[in-house]
């Protein structure tokens, strides 16, 4: 219970800070991509130790597919990261709510109208896969080595700032399931109807970064 426990606030504490410098910052880039990554390097260190800090369901995947944890202990932990996701959300709507910002934007993905870049369907896709697999590639080799132990939280951590400095134009910057859902369902509309893409996209990166890493990184 205590690993479910600390996927839940990991999660909890990386949507409410990365979603919502974006919003407070009006979608500055550099700002909101060192919130994601920051919140990432904080937990790490500090629940690390008890569930790994995944924080996100491809993640999750990824070591679930490379026999680092238990199909029983998968369905709990994105159970937990969905549930702090959520509850970050809701955190986040109800403070903007009492401000002139209001709730109208909860930094949600998108494509097409919903992008800053009016990116297509197709690119949307692509985009989403390739930065997971950037991700969670790397995820997978600083996690493999012991002797990265001491840095693997810092080297994730600004790994995960490195995505959204790109993707944060042109999706938002997705690469995390969890994070993608929670607005979505409660900005409803458009955002819910494309929510699919940020869900689907990822899991899709988090299999070929496994599969590649297994193939690439094999033990002679």
């Amino acid at each position: 219970m205590r690993k479910y426990i600390a996927e839940f606030i990991g999660t909890f504490t990386l949507v409410l800070f990365g979603t919502g410098i974006a919003v407070v910052s009006g979608g500055n880039v550099l700002a909101t991509a060192f919130a994601f990554g920051l919140a990432i390097i904080a937990s790490a260190y500090v629940i690390g130790d008890i569930s790994g800090c995944h924080v996100n369901p491809a993640v999750s995947l990824a070591m679930l597919l490379s026999k680092k944890m238990k199909l029983k202990d998968f369905c709990g932990y994105v159970i937990a990261q969905i549930a702090g996701a959520f509850a970050g959300t809701g955190l986040l709507y109800f403070i903007l709510s009492q401000t002139v910002i209001g709730t109208s934007q909860l930094g949600a993905n998108g494509y097409g109208s919903l992008s800053a870049t009016d990116i297509t369907l197709a690119a949307a896709i692509i985009t989403e896969i390739v930065l997971t697999f950037i991700f969670i590639y790397t995820i997978l080799g600083v996690t493999s080595d012991e002797k990265k132990g001491n840095v693997a939280g810092i080297v994730i951590g600004l790994t995960l700032t490195f995505v959204h400095l790109i993707g944060i134009v042109l999706t938002g910057t997705s690469v995390n399931p969890a994070r993608s859902l929670a607005p979505a369902v409660i900005l409803g509309g458009e955002a819910l109807k494309q929510v699919w893409v940020f869900i689907v996209a990822p899991l899709v990166g988090a299999v070929l970064a496994t599969f590649t890493f297994k193939f690439l990184n094999k033990t002679k």
